[in-house]
């Protein structure tokens, strides 16, 4: 790394393609919303030749050009995958949205990539959320890089920057996170600040200007060395703490001059396991130049340094009744196993699929068996079928450049699979296999939305569906006590984004409304009722008169029906239509419209008619009874009621317990989980947690994480109640 001082041509005008699962990197890029991930692959696309001088591909637009939304909101909402050729390799780069809200992108960009960048900015640093990322890919081995960008920036300082990073990445191992190159600053301008023009390779000892606009390699003069000399002895010590030579540190430290081949190889080794990672810097292009500062560098680390999917551990892998199958990773001959990473749906060619070949080589016009299980909970069904595949693709900006075929290891975009859903895996119809689908998050934000017009409902339901099918962090619920359809979203910027998609996609528009909980009502005491239904005014009468008592049960009892009649006072085949008459008006409610539960109702007594009486006047007397009763009675207004699991770094710990005591919580008990977390548990009611997933957000600056289930109802204070009656008869 640092020796080549060539510029590869790279695929500008036609699609890139790989025949051998060595040939490819699949790389994502990680970090904050504005660190530049997006600038960054559009330096790499240039540099590599996929792009012209002015950053654009055939058709007039960019690499990044994938989603009019994007380009309203300035910002990345979706997973793109952008390739590029290196040196006869194949570099899939996976753009992920750096906001919160949009990390069910990232998700699937870690799941479909081998090893990751980490793009920091050193104007801003590192934000908590990417350090849990960090976490996460130390977790299961991924190797990374880090990639310090926003050098131009007043307050850049490199070495500091690398500092902040090994304090933050490297917190087991400082020496694991070190430099490879350093940035080599021109002349002041009028400001004080002085630009970036070039690199200097520790290991090399070389200089690369990317003044002149494209990289130039110089000797650096003698005045420059002795400041290198300290990075450079520590970034070789660091390489040999992690070469499999036990026997070379010792030699080092005895004297001996190591080869410096020996310590790039050492170096590569080191980072494709994932135990070396290595920090470097980058700059966009400036106007009219071949290539921008650090690219070249970037694309050799992620040629020479980043695992082929060889290395990559496949994830498990079943029959459909759930049997493990045991497959040799990256087999390009092997049973085909592939999984749709992301779904889009594209104006000009239909339904997109993302797809990431584990196994196997997947071909146009191959009949696969499409399997998707394990997310009925979010609105997706459980469904199996096999599909013909359309044509294969590689993405660059809105062009689709049509390949022949994706080998094991590699990422394809194919088109119309009706069926398949993001998540979902792809295999020999002869040979049907399930992968295990990947850690998402859950929605926990509510949407309740409704048709705007007639013709928005003739649609919505159509267009709800396909929503969730390309984003499996939305949760569809047709939720059956208050009639609303919601929509559960990971924050606000993913609700507008599922919005505008529904109107500019799909041609729905639809109406916000306020999210309803859903509320019960029981008795807080015994009450008697009585229901006379009497009705003689010409032809066939009605008469029913029942007289019944109810008293309150503990909670989770339902509605309980005693019949107590002695004497035939009701007839036994009306006895039935009075419990149908109290079931169904405690469906509606007896106070605010409310389910009735928690209640038993005896029957007492009653009378009845020998010619008018009937099924259905015994029906509405009893209904009239529990109104009766329920007129007499103080009935309490029931609220749901949240099991909270909230994980938080220490510091927050005072913060977010304070806040939860705010919202009628009460907590239960905390635990420390290792890594500097506490994992919080409480109960808090659902009226205070509708907007948690943004207020946790807000208060932990994005580094805790809550989930939530239902635990039960019970009586909301009297005073609170009290104010949602003077809401509701404000709003009726």
């Amino acid at each position: 790394m640092g020796d080549k001082t060539h510029a590869h041509p790279g695929a500008a005008g036609r699609a890139v393609t790989a025949d051998h699962p060595a040939s490819v990197r699949n790389v994502v890029l990680v970090g904050p919303s504005g660190s530049g991930k997006t600038t960054l692959v559009e330096a790499l696309a240039l540099t590599a030749g996929a792009v012209n001088r002015a950053g654009r591909v055939e058709d007039g637009g960019t690499v990044s050009d994938h989603d009019d939304i994007e380009h309203r909101q300035h910002r990345s909402v979706q997973l793109s995958l952008v390739p590029v050729e290196w040196d006869g390799i194949k570099i899939n780069l996976l753009d992920t949205p750096g906001y919160a809200d949009f990390v069910g992108e990232l998700r699937a960009g870690l799941r479909a990539a081998d090893a990751a960048l980490f793009v920091v900015s050193a104007a801003d640093g590192v934000d908590g959320a990417t350090r849990m990322v960090w976490e996460e890919c130390q977790a299961v081995g991924m190797p990374r890089a880090i990639v310090v960008t926003h050098l131009e920036s007043a307050r850049a300082d490199f070495e500091e920057m690398t500092r902040v990073c090994a304090e933050a990445f490297g917190a087991d191992d400082p020496d694991a996170v070190l430099p490879l190159y350093l940035p080599l600053r021109g002349p002041a301008g009028p400001d004080g600040h002085a630009p970036v023009t070039g690199l200097v390779g520790l290991l090399s000892r070389k200089l690369f200007d990317y003044s002149p606009g494209e990289r130039k390699e110089s000797e650096p003069g003698e005045d420059q060395l002795p400041a290198l000399e300290g990075a450079r002895d520590r970034l070789i010590e660091g390489i040999i703490a992690e070469s499999e030579d036990e026997t070379l540190m010792d030699r080092y430290l005895g004297g001996e001059q190591v080869d410096v081949k020996t310590l790039i190889e050492d170096l590569e080794r080191a980072v494709a396991r994932g135990t070396f990672h290595p920090v470097l810097a980058a700059a966009p292009a400036a106007e009219g130049a071949r290539q921008g500062l650090g690219t070249v560098e970037l694309l050799e680390l992620i040629t020479r340094g980043f695992p082929t999917p060889f290395e990559h551990p496949l994830p498990d892998v079943t029959d459909i009744g759930g049997t493990p199958r045991e497959l040799t990773p990256c087999d390009t001959e092997g049973p085909l196993v592939a999984e749709v990473v992301k779904t889009s749906s594209d104006p000009y060619v239909g339904r997109l699929s993302l797809v990431r070949v584990f196994s196997g080589t997947l071909r146009p016009d191959d009949t696969v068996h499409v399997s998707g299980h394990g997310l009925a909970d979010r609105g997706h069904e459980d469904h199996d079928v096999d599909e013909k595949v359309g044509a294969l693709s590689m993405a660059f900006g809105k062009q689709q450049r049509p390949v022949q075929q994706a080998v094991a290891g590699d990422l394809v975009c194919v088109a119309k699979l009706g069926r398949a859903e993001t998540g979902d895996t792809l295999s020999a119809k002869d040979d049907p296999l399930l992968m295990e689908p990947w850690r998402m998050p859950d929605p926990l934000l509510p949407l309740a939305i409704q048709a705007h017009s007639k013709p928005d409902e003739d649609k919505l339901s159509l267009g709800l569906s396909r929503l969730v099918a390309e984003d499996p962090t939305m949760r569809l619920e047709q939720n059956q006590d208050t009639h609303q359809v919601v929509l559960w979203c990971l924050g606000e910027a993913h609700a507008d984004v599922a919005l505008e998609r529904l109107r500019s996609r799909y041609g729905v528009q639809v109406d916000v409304v306020p999210h309803k909980v859903p509320l019960r009502e029981t008795f807080a005491g015994k009450a008697a009722g009585r229901g006379r239904h009497v009705k003689q005014s010409g032809g066939h009468g009605q008469y029913a008169i029942c007289e019944i008592e109810v008293e309150p049960l503990p909670g989770g009892s339902g509605i309980e029906f005693v019949d107590k009649v002695v004497g035939g006072a009701v007839p036994r085949q009306f006895i039935p239509s009075v419990e149908k008459g109290v079931r169904a008006q405690a469906a509606k409610g007896v106070a605010a419209g409310h389910p009735l539960v928690d209640v038993r109702v005896t029957l007492l007594d009653g009378k009845s008619h020998s010619v008018d009486s009937s099924d259905a006047a015994f029906q509405t007397a009893g209904a009239l009874a529990l109104r009766e009763a329920a007129a007499e009675a103080r009935i309490h207004l029931l609220e749901p009621v949240a099991e909270v699991a909230v994980l938080v770094p220490d510091d927050y710990v005072g913060a977010v317990m304070s806040d939860l005591s705010t919202r009628r919580g009460r907590v239960l008990g905390t635990e420390q989980t290792g890594a500097g977390r506490t994992l919080i548990r409480a109960e808090v009611p659902e009226f205070e947690i509708g907007r948690y997933a943004i207020d946790l957000r807000s208060l932990s600056h994005g580094t805790a994480s809550f989930s939530r289930a239902y635990a039960r109802h019970e009586p909301m204070p009297p005073q609170v109640a009290g104010k949602l009656r003077e809401q509701d008869g404000e709003n009726p």
